[in-house]
């Protein structure tokens, strides 16, 4: 069990025109933190990181769909080279072809670079007292994940576009299923405290204790 006691720097905001939620997160007495879902305007995340005075030590993908992972080749380039990237093997192929994702939104993406972690279910991935835990939660894609937070004062998890505030993860795009994500947000996800805190790909946070109670697609 991971016992340390970090403290969290957090910080959520949304970028692009689909307005997914980029997510800085990081220990400030370590002076680290990690990049999530970097789905646009990578000048601006990487000046967000810059202002934290915090050093980036990855950027993770909760999955490869453009509005979580379109900005990550400025976002690279702009903190310099070697930054490992990390994404799970499932979502290669959507991650590949996001230039291609773009032109069915008339917009232009640069092509990603090549990751170099791969997520696995079970990795853990230390960013100073911190610790992620990475749970393969397919559904909404094939390939997604989400970071479940140990070491900081509140229970924590990161979790893309499997679940929001009130509603679920789109089940009718390429490699999407509804009882596939249904049993990963009930296996991986409503199994974490009620009070764990969630942070979603798009919209307000919410609890796993109020979508089990309340969610309309997924609740117990």
């Amino acid at each position: 069990m991971f016992s340390v006691t970090a403290k969290l720097f957090l910080d959520v905001f949304a970028v692009g025109p689909i307005q997914a939620n980029c997510v800085l997160l990081g220990d400030t007495d370590a002076g680290e933190l990690v990049v999530i879902d970097p789905g646009e305007e990578g000048e601006r995340i990487a000046e967000r990181v810059r202002a934290s005075g915090l050093r980036p030590t990855l950027i993770l993908h909760t999955h490869g769909h453009i509005d979580h992972a379109g900005g990550t080749a400025e976002l690279a380039r702009e903190l310099g080279a070697g930054l490992p990237i990390g994404l799970h093997r499932d979502e290669t192929e959507l991650y590949r072809n996001l230039p291609m994702q773009a032109q069915m939104f008339g917009l232009e993406v640069e092509a990603p670079p090549e990751p170099d972690l791969w997520l696995e279910h079970g990795l853990k991935l230390e960013v100073g007292g911190l610790e992620l835990e990475v749970r393969h939660t397919p559904g909404h894609s094939p390939g997604g994940v989400c970071f479940v937070v140990s070491g900081a004062n509140e229970p924590l998890v990161v979790v893309g576009d499997v679940l929001f505030a009130g509603s679920i993860g789109r089940t009718d795009l390429m490699g999407g299923s509804f009882p596939v994500l249904e049993r990963s947000i009930r296996t991986q996800l409503y199994t974490l405290p009620d009070d764990t805190r969630v942070i979603c790909g798009h919209g307000p946070d919410t609890t796993i204790g109020r979508e089990k109670a309340t969610n309309p697609f997924v609740s117990d």
